[in-house]
């Protein structure tokens, strides 16, 4: 669904950008037949006065304005009257926030094939942590010894499992400080007057997070102004988005990622569906 929505994105940012294009092109189709119109009229009024010249007869009907004609012209003059001069900033903040969920979306089915390559350890643990005998940790012992490749971890899977995380973070954080800027008016039309004040277009701008600064800010191709939402609620918009990491891991343990996971519930259940939790 989030990639079908970045295409229609996409699509009406083409349309957006063309909108001028198809007034000029229509307008002028339509100036050039009158054109033409006009010179058949004046060498009409040349010649027939003064009889010395005919045609045959079928000339004024290459100066005619096609009914074709006459219907792209209303089209692009409607399309045109919502046309935004200085772009569509509440698209493409939009795009910028689907494209940080795609890259959220691959780095997560990172991060899921390198837990399920991983996950033998929480058998480990949950075999260690029932053993209350002497006899039961000698089985946990032979259970190691016998499985030893198996619930083995690699450098290689650690680093992958923390790379994965830590960009799972920076893009939802971009896609949700993109989408929550879009979603407030007055955001985007501060936003949007500073587009304005640098003569140019919100798809020629650079829009990008700081989480240090914690803001959204723009960069234009015609100053080195930056113009900044902040997302602490340090300014007159008031957008406060920033919440504490007990808030974050409640979000998550009720989550259906989570609750579908293999930590939510035992080894077994999640590897071989012996599950009595559920």
């Amino acid at each position: 669904m989030k990639k079908m929505i970045l295409s229609l994105l996409v699509l009406s940012s083409v349309a957006q950008s063309s909108e001028l294009d198809n007034l000029i092109n229509t307008s002028n189709a339509i100036v050039d037949q009158i054109d033409r119109g006009i010179m058949l009229v004046g060498a009409a009024q040349e010649y027939a006065y003064y009889g010395d010249a005919l045609s045959d007869g079928t000339i004024s009907g290459t100066a005619h304005i096609s009914p074709e004609q006459l219907q792209a012209y209303t089209a692009a003059l409607s399309s045109m009257s919502n046309y935004q001069a200085y772009g569509d900033l509440q698209t493409v903040l939009e795009e910028k926030a689907y494209t940080e969920l795609d890259m959220m979306d691959e780095a997560i089915g990172v991060f899921t094939e390198v837990v399920v390559d991983m996950i033998a350890v929480q058998e480990v643990a949950e075999v260690s942590e029932s053993a209350a005998s002497p006899q039961e940790e000698a089985e946990v012992q032979t259970f190691v010894a016998d499985n030893i490749e198996s619930l083995t971890i690699t450098q290689d899977e650690v680093e992958t499992y923390n790379d994965s995380l830590d960009s799972i973070e920076e893009h939802a954080n971009n896609a949700s400080a993109f989408l929550s800027v879009a979603g407030n008016k007055e955001a985007v039309e501060f936003l949007e007057q500073g587009i304005e004040n640098a003569n140019t277009t919100a798809e020629e701008t650079n829009i990008f997070y700081d989480s240090n600064q914690q803001w959204v800010a723009m960069g234009y191709n015609t100053t080195r102004n930056l113009t900044a939402v902040y997302l602490n609620g340090n300014d007159n918009i008031g957008l406060d988005l920033y919440v504490t990491e007990a808030d974050i891991l409640a979000a998550g343990s009720e989550s259906e990622y989570y609750l579908t996971g293999p930590t939510a519930y035992s080894y077994d259940c999640f590897m071989n569906s012996d599950c009595t939790e559920l």
